[in-house]
């Protein structure tokens, strides 16, 4: 499998502070990475970096053959290739559930207003929320916006989704709906980044987990790690974890 996302020696600092310490790795096409470390780790930041939503000081990061470190980059055609959810859903409140999903795709894509609903039905679907095109994001839980913020990043097509703690805010009800999305897209050949704290996620979703200490990649390999840590740092974390 080709790789789909690179990293190479990349370093980010905010000032005198080093984020990232020469952070190296690949995603590969339909593979599912789950990022884990404690916060202040630099697994945050390495994925806004990877969608450009911050610039790094050295190195380089290549997604979908684009070179992100590039100053003449595209990065709207990025963007349409690379999708993001975050832990704040996002949402514009005044606006329905269609009208949130069909937003990009009808400004970006010149999409028509017919093609754009069906194609919100369509994501909706998908998030298992068809009932809710018409609402508002008021009207819904924290689950189902944050379901509909995964909708409307997929009805982008994106060839890479990232996931930033989507599911840190909400309650163990909510985030296992949001995990079953989330594992449905797995299992569909997503290609997926994953920065989460749910462990359980990890282990039965991702193909590969990246263990981030002190703003470099301390330790990486199948989800297997997690029951196997190989350096004291991850034993710590994992010990902590449970």
């Amino acid at each position: 499998m080709s790789a789909v996302v690179r990293l190479r020696d990349v370093h980010k600092s905010y000032g005198a502070v080093e984020v990232l310490k020469g952070v190296s790795f690949e995603v590969a096409s339909g593979e599912v990475v789950a990022v884990i470390g404690r916060s202040g780790s630099g697994k945050s930041t390495a994925l806004r970096c990877i969608n450009r939503l911050e610039r790094i000081q050295s190195g380089m990061i290549e997604v979908c053959g684009r070179r992100v470190d590039d100053a003449a980059l595209d990065l709207r055609a990025l963007r349409q290739e690379v999708g993001i959810v975050f832990q704040s859903y996002n949402l514009f409140p005044h606006l329905t559930i269609e009208q949130n999903i069909t937003l990009a795709p009808r400004r970006v894509k010149r999409m028509a207003q017919r093609e754009a609903r069906e194609l919100a039905a369509e994501m909706l679907a998908k998030v298992g929320l068809s009932e809710k095109i018409d609402a508002y994001p008021e009207q819904l839980s924290g689950g189902q916006q944050q379901r509909v913020a995964i909708a409307r990043s997929l009805a982008m097509s994106p060839r890479v989704m990232l996931f930033d703690e989507v599911t840190s805010a909400l309650d163990p009800h909510l985030t296992g709906e949001v995990l079953r999305v989330m594992e449905a897209l797995a299992k569909g050949g997503m290609t997926m980044i994953v920065v989460t704290h749910e462990m359980g996620f990890a282990r039965r979703a991702a193909n590969r987990v990246i263990f981030m200490h002190m703003g470099r990649v301390w330790e990486t390999g199948p989800s297997s790690i997690l029951s196997n840590p190989q350096t004291p740092e991850l034993k710590d974390f994992m010990a902590n974890e449970l």
